[in-house]
Parts: C-alpha cells; structure tokens; sequence
C-alpha cells in the first residue's frame, strides 16, 4: 500500500463490536457475543486495519504461545477488498510469525476458497495427503 493510502494499521484486539462487524461484514460466520467476550482476550497477535478511524480488516493468531499457532479471523469488509488488505493482514501476521514462533512450533489455519492463494504468498502450504483438516461438528 502507498504512503497516500486512507488506511492505518493498528496492531490490538478489536473489540466485541467491532470483531463481531468485521466478520459478518466480510462474509465470515457470525460469532455469538458471549463467544467473543470469551474468545478475543485468548488473543496472541491481532492487527486490524482502519479506514478513517473505522476498522475495516482483521487478522489474529491465537494459540498456547509456544507449541501451536493458528492464523484465524482474516476478514476484510467486502467494500474494501481488492485493494491489498489482506496482504497486509498477513504480512503483519507473518512479521509476527518470524519473531515470536519458535523453530518448532506449528502454525496452521484453515483456508476457505481462494484464499489460499494468499496465504500461499506468506509460505503456507497445503497439508495434504499427509493431514487433512478436521472440525468437530455439533449435533443439531
């Protein structure tokens, strides 16, 4: 992004609102806010994009700080996409990633779609035929 760009990077935990707005706005699930209230303080890394002091973009990492890491949240409002936030997302992400994840640990996420094209950019790769992803499903 150019140095005239209207948008500002801020590296903290969106609030409950603004979490719960970001995702739904972006096409993501919604997130109940008791789900939220519990969830984001167990933040490890989080940076959100801003649009004339609006948060427009998200990403964090959340985790045991040690052992496993998992990018998760990477939503951009749909007014907003195409114009390299999710870049810049993941390139925060990733500066995170390379200063604060030991050799050994393991940092994962799960890519809908075509995304993971981008994460490809920041040295994800597939998993499979090795490990295929796996999500527990609630009964109805």
């Amino acid at each position: 992004m150019s140095q005239s760009t209207p948008y500002t990077c801020v590296l903290e935990t969106p609030s409950v609102e603004t979490y719960q707005a970001l995702r739904v706005g972006s096409g993501l699930s919604s997130k109940t806010e008791e789900a939220a209230a519990r969830g984001l303080p167990n933040t490890l890394f989080a940076v959100q994009i801003l649009h004339e002091s609006r948060a427009v973009g998200m990403g964090r990492i959340i985790g045991d700080g040690g052992c496993f890491f998992q990018v998760v949240d990477i939503a951009v409002l749909k007014a907003h996409q195409g114009q390299g936030l999710g870049k810049r997302i993941m390139g925060e992400i990733r500066k995170y990633i390379d200063a604060h994840v030991p050799v050994s640990g393991y940092v994962s996420l799960i890519a809908d779609g075509q995304a993971q094209d981008l994460y490809a950019q920041f040295g994800f790769v597939p998993t499979a035929p090795k490990s295929v992803g796996m999500a527990y499903k609630r009964p109805q």
